[in-house]
Protein backbone atom coordinates (compact mmCIF):
# COMPACT_ATOMS: atom_id res chain seq x y z
CA UNK A 1 0.00 0.00 0.00
CA UNK A 2 2.88 2.35 0.77
CA UNK A 3 4.19 1.87 -2.76
CA UNK A 4 0.79 2.29 -4.41
CA UNK A 5 0.02 5.68 -2.85
CA UNK A 6 3.07 7.47 -4.30
CA UNK A 7 2.36 5.83 -7.67
CA UNK A 8 -1.23 7.08 -7.71
CA UNK A 9 -0.04 10.53 -6.73
CA UNK A 10 2.45 10.56 -9.58
CA UNK A 11 -0.22 9.50 -12.06
CA UNK A 12 -2.54 12.21 -10.80
CA UNK A 13 0.13 14.84 -11.13
CA UNK A 14 1.01 13.63 -14.61
CA UNK A 15 -2.62 13.84 -15.62
CA UNK A 16 -2.87 17.40 -14.39
CA UNK A 17 0.30 18.50 -16.14
CA UNK A 18 -0.64 16.97 -19.48
CA UNK A 19 -4.27 18.12 -19.59
CA UNK A 20 -4.73 20.83 -22.21
CA UNK A 21 -6.11 24.12 -21.00
CA UNK A 22 -9.55 24.98 -22.37
CA UNK A 23 -9.70 27.44 -25.27
CA UNK A 24 -10.56 30.99 -24.21
CA UNK A 25 -13.75 31.73 -26.11
CA UNK A 26 -14.57 34.91 -24.23
CA UNK A 27 -15.36 38.11 -26.12
CA UNK A 28 -12.60 39.12 -28.53
CA UNK A 29 -14.58 40.51 -31.47
CA UNK A 30 -17.56 42.83 -31.75
CA UNK A 31 -19.20 45.67 -33.63
CA UNK A 32 -19.47 48.82 -31.55
CA UNK A 33 -23.02 49.27 -30.29
CA UNK A 34 -22.59 53.02 -30.73
CA UNK A 35 -20.24 55.19 -32.75
CA UNK A 36 -18.49 58.38 -31.74
CA UNK A 37 -21.59 60.43 -32.52
CA UNK A 38 -19.42 62.73 -34.61
CA UNK A 39 -19.56 60.90 -37.91
CA UNK A 40 -16.24 59.39 -38.99
CA UNK A 41 -14.27 61.64 -36.62
CA UNK A 42 -13.16 58.96 -34.19
CA UNK A 43 -10.15 60.79 -32.82
CA UNK A 44 -7.88 58.82 -35.15
CA UNK A 45 -6.86 55.23 -34.51
CA UNK A 46 -6.06 56.01 -30.88
CA UNK A 47 -9.53 57.34 -30.23
CA UNK A 48 -11.16 54.39 -31.99
CA UNK A 49 -9.09 51.88 -29.99
CA UNK A 50 -10.08 53.62 -26.76
CA UNK A 51 -13.75 53.47 -27.76
CA UNK A 52 -13.42 49.69 -28.25
CA UNK A 53 -11.85 49.32 -24.80
CA UNK A 54 -14.53 51.38 -23.06
CA UNK A 55 -17.36 49.41 -24.62
CA UNK A 56 -15.70 46.08 -23.80
CA UNK A 57 -15.20 47.09 -20.17
CA UNK A 58 -18.80 48.26 -19.92
CA UNK A 59 -19.78 44.80 -21.16
CA UNK A 60 -17.75 43.26 -18.33
CA UNK A 61 -14.65 42.26 -20.30
CA UNK A 62 -11.37 43.41 -18.76
CA UNK A 63 -7.69 42.63 -19.12
CA UNK A 64 -7.62 42.68 -22.92
CA UNK A 65 -6.01 45.05 -25.41
CA UNK A 66 -8.40 46.19 -28.12
CA UNK A 67 -7.81 47.46 -31.64
CA UNK A 68 -10.31 48.95 -34.06
CA UNK A 69 -10.37 47.30 -37.47
CA UNK A 70 -9.48 50.49 -39.32
CA UNK A 71 -6.83 51.37 -41.89
CA UNK A 72 -5.19 54.75 -42.41
CA UNK A 73 -3.52 56.06 -45.57
CA UNK A 74 -0.02 57.51 -45.68
CA UNK A 75 -0.01 61.18 -44.64
CA UNK A 76 2.28 63.81 -43.12
CA UNK A 77 5.30 61.56 -43.42
CA UNK A 78 3.58 58.66 -41.67
CA UNK A 79 3.19 55.35 -43.50
CA UNK A 80 -0.14 53.72 -44.18
CA UNK A 81 -1.53 51.40 -41.51
CA UNK A 82 -3.39 48.27 -42.60
CA UNK A 83 -6.31 47.09 -40.49
CA UNK A 84 -5.24 43.46 -40.88
CA UNK A 85 -1.84 44.22 -39.32
CA UNK A 86 -3.12 45.75 -36.09
CA UNK A 87 -5.65 43.25 -34.72
CA UNK A 88 -3.46 40.41 -33.48
CA UNK A 89 -3.37 36.80 -34.65
CA UNK A 90 -6.72 35.32 -33.59
CA UNK A 91 -8.74 33.26 -33.04
CA UNK A 92 -11.60 35.66 -32.31
CA UNK A 93 -14.94 34.99 -30.63
CA UNK A 94 -18.10 37.04 -30.42
CA UNK A 95 -20.05 37.75 -27.23
CA UNK A 96 -21.99 34.51 -27.68
CA UNK A 97 -18.86 32.33 -27.78
CA UNK A 98 -18.96 31.77 -31.55
CA UNK A 99 -15.58 31.69 -33.30
CA UNK A 100 -15.80 34.08 -36.24
CA UNK A 101 -12.26 33.52 -37.53
CA UNK A 102 -9.24 31.44 -36.57
CA UNK A 103 -6.54 33.73 -37.94
CA UNK A 104 -5.92 36.87 -39.98
CA UNK A 105 -5.88 34.85 -43.20
CA UNK A 106 -9.06 33.04 -42.19
CA UNK A 107 -10.72 36.36 -41.42
CA UNK A 108 -9.98 37.59 -44.93
CA UNK A 109 -11.13 34.40 -46.64
CA UNK A 110 -14.49 32.91 -47.55
CA UNK A 111 -14.13 30.60 -44.54
CA UNK A 112 -14.84 33.27 -41.93
CA UNK A 113 -18.09 33.08 -40.00
CA UNK A 114 -18.96 36.75 -40.25
CA UNK A 115 -22.67 37.33 -40.79
CA UNK A 116 -25.51 39.39 -39.38
CA UNK A 117 -26.11 36.66 -36.79
CA UNK A 118 -22.45 36.39 -35.74
CA UNK A 119 -21.19 39.95 -36.14
CA UNK A 120 -22.92 41.16 -33.00
CA UNK A 121 -22.15 44.03 -30.63
CA UNK A 122 -20.24 43.81 -27.35
CA UNK A 123 -23.38 42.69 -25.52
CA UNK A 124 -24.25 39.96 -28.00
CA UNK A 125 -27.03 41.95 -29.66
CA UNK A 126 -27.67 41.73 -33.39
CA UNK A 127 -26.88 44.98 -35.21
CA UNK A 128 -29.58 46.27 -37.56
CA UNK A 129 -28.99 45.44 -41.19
CA UNK A 130 -30.64 45.99 -44.53
CA UNK A 131 -34.41 45.72 -44.17
CA UNK A 132 -34.32 46.88 -40.53
CA UNK A 133 -35.21 50.35 -39.30
CA UNK A 134 -32.86 52.06 -39.03
CA UNK A 135 -30.37 50.30 -41.28
CA UNK A 136 -26.91 50.35 -39.61
CA UNK A 137 -25.06 47.84 -41.77
CA UNK A 138 -22.33 50.18 -43.11
CA UNK A 139 -19.31 49.46 -40.89
CA UNK A 140 -16.31 51.82 -41.11
CA UNK A 141 -13.06 50.17 -42.19
CA UNK A 142 -11.12 52.28 -44.71
CA UNK A 143 -9.88 48.98 -46.08
CA UNK A 144 -9.73 46.73 -49.11
CA UNK A 145 -11.26 43.26 -48.98
CA UNK A 146 -7.82 41.91 -48.00
CA UNK A 147 -7.56 44.38 -45.12
CA UNK A 148 -5.15 46.87 -46.63
CA UNK A 149 -5.39 50.66 -46.53
CA UNK A 150 -7.37 52.77 -48.98
CA UNK A 151 -7.55 56.55 -49.33
CA UNK A 152 -11.18 56.51 -48.14
CA UNK A 153 -10.56 57.06 -44.42
CA UNK A 154 -12.19 60.45 -43.72
CA UNK A 155 -8.78 62.04 -43.20
CA UNK A 156 -7.59 59.07 -41.17
CA UNK A 157 -10.69 59.10 -38.94
CA UNK A 158 -10.48 62.76 -37.95
CA UNK A 159 -13.04 64.28 -40.35
CA UNK A 160 -16.75 64.80 -39.82
CA UNK A 161 -17.21 66.75 -43.04
CA UNK A 162 -15.72 66.27 -46.48
CA UNK A 163 -14.29 63.01 -47.69
CA UNK A 164 -15.43 59.41 -47.80
CA UNK A 165 -15.00 56.27 -45.74
CA UNK A 166 -14.75 52.78 -47.17
CA UNK A 167 -17.33 50.63 -45.39
CA UNK A 168 -18.28 46.98 -45.23
CA UNK A 169 -21.68 45.31 -44.80
CA UNK A 170 -21.83 43.22 -41.64
CA UNK A 171 -25.01 41.54 -42.95
CA UNK A 172 -23.25 40.65 -46.22
CA UNK A 173 -25.91 42.23 -48.44
CA UNK A 174 -26.77 45.57 -50.02
CA UNK A 175 -25.43 47.81 -52.76
CA UNK A 176 -22.02 48.97 -53.90
CA UNK A 177 -19.17 47.42 -55.83
CA UNK A 178 -18.83 44.51 -53.37
CA UNK A 179 -22.24 44.25 -51.67
CA UNK A 180 -21.50 41.02 -49.80
CA UNK A 181 -18.15 42.20 -48.41
CA UNK A 182 -17.96 42.58 -44.63
CA UNK A 183 -15.13 45.11 -44.88
CA UNK A 184 -15.07 46.77 -48.32
CA UNK A 185 -18.51 47.14 -49.91
CA UNK A 186 -18.43 50.81 -51.01
CA UNK A 187 -17.50 54.34 -50.00
CA UNK A 188 -19.75 56.59 -47.91
CA UNK A 189 -21.26 59.80 -49.30
CA UNK A 190 -19.30 61.86 -46.80
CA UNK A 191 -17.90 61.83 -43.28
CA UNK A 192 -20.59 63.55 -41.22
CA UNK A 193 -23.02 61.63 -39.03
CA UNK A 194 -25.80 62.61 -41.41
CA UNK A 195 -23.83 61.35 -44.40
CA UNK A 196 -23.06 58.02 -42.74
CA UNK A 197 -26.69 57.49 -41.76
CA UNK A 198 -27.73 58.45 -45.29
CA UNK A 199 -25.85 55.52 -46.81
CA UNK A 200 -27.11 52.97 -44.29
CA UNK A 201 -24.67 53.34 -41.44
CA UNK A 202 -24.25 54.87 -38.00
CA UNK A 203 -20.50 55.34 -37.61
CA UNK A 204 -20.00 51.85 -36.17
CA UNK A 205 -16.80 49.81 -36.54
CA UNK A 206 -15.30 46.43 -35.72
CA UNK A 207 -13.17 45.79 -32.62
CA UNK A 208 -10.71 42.92 -32.13
CA UNK A 209 -8.72 41.86 -29.07
CA UNK A 210 -5.01 41.17 -29.50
Amino acid sequence: MKRIAPLLAAIALTGISTTALPQDNSLSFFITSVGSGDGANLGGLEGADAHCAVLAEEAGVTGKTWRAYLSTHAANGNPAVNARDRIGDGPWYNANGVQVAASVDDLHSENNQLSKENSVDENGNVVNGRGDTPNRHDILTGSTEDGYATDATCNNWTSNGEGSAQVGHHDRTGGGANPTSWNSAHGSRGCSQENLVGTGGDGLFYCFAL
